[in-house]
């Protein structure tokens, strides 16, 4: 049986990381339904968290939920997510080099930093790193396809931190020389990282 929920700390976001750590765990099955009264008994909170537990967890693949139906566990999360990280990754790719093309754009000043390697990183209470490359490549769409490919893997996402600070000051610097090419590979390159990451942690 799960252990309750603290009561600080029941919302629908806890829910949703408790059951996602089920599912990668092999403790909930592809196909297992999911009972919003069953589930909200066993982690000790209403229902209205574990509705929301739910939504989320649809919305990154981990969930399908069908009218009339209710909720399993999707019988292809693993597969969905190679194919989603392969697409993140030309569109990463693309947006790096339309950042170039603008030369960091509006957020060129925070690139330097990066370059730089004053910080390491983005700020930790402003845009991320690739975040800063999406509103740098000044293509609204394609920002807005990028947050939602992002929401949808960050479970599967990982690799060293110091090799990654090395890959966006890498990155960030052909970004301000304007350097489209380069700047596409080098993202790229990072990006695979992410790929042989989720192929080691989570690959059937």
């Amino acid at each position: 049986m799960a252990e309750p929920i603290a009561a600080d700390n029941s919302s629908g976001d806890a829910i949703a990381r408790a059951l996602r750590e089920e599912i990668l765990a092999g403790r909930l099955s592809a196909g297992e339904r999911l009972v919003e009264g069953t589930i909200a008994k066993r982690y000790g909170v209403s229902r209205i968290p574990v509705r929301e537990a739910l939504a989320r967890l649809q919305s990154e693949g981990f969930v399908t939920i069908v009218r009339h139906r209710g909720a399993t566990v999707s019988e292809s999360l693993l597969h969905d997510g190679h194919e989603l990280l392969q697409v993140r990754r030309g569109l990463e790719v693309f947006a790096a080099q339309l950042a170039a093309d603008n030369r960091g754009g509006t957020v060129a000043k925070q690139l330097a930093v990066i370059a730089e390697d004053i910080s390491g990183g983005a700020s930790s209470d402003g845009p991320s790193f690739h975040e800063l490359i999406a509103i740098a490549a000044g293509n609204g769409h394609l920002r807005d396809m990028l947050a939602n490919l992002n929401q949808r893997v960050h479970w599967g996402l990982g690799h060293d931190p110091e090799t990654s600070v090395t890959d966006h000051r890498a990155v960030a610097i052909a970004v301000l020389n304007g350097a489209a090419a380069q700047a596409g590979y080098l993202m790229d390159e990072h990006l695979r990282r992410d790929e042989r990451f989720f192929t080691d942690e989570f690959g059937d």
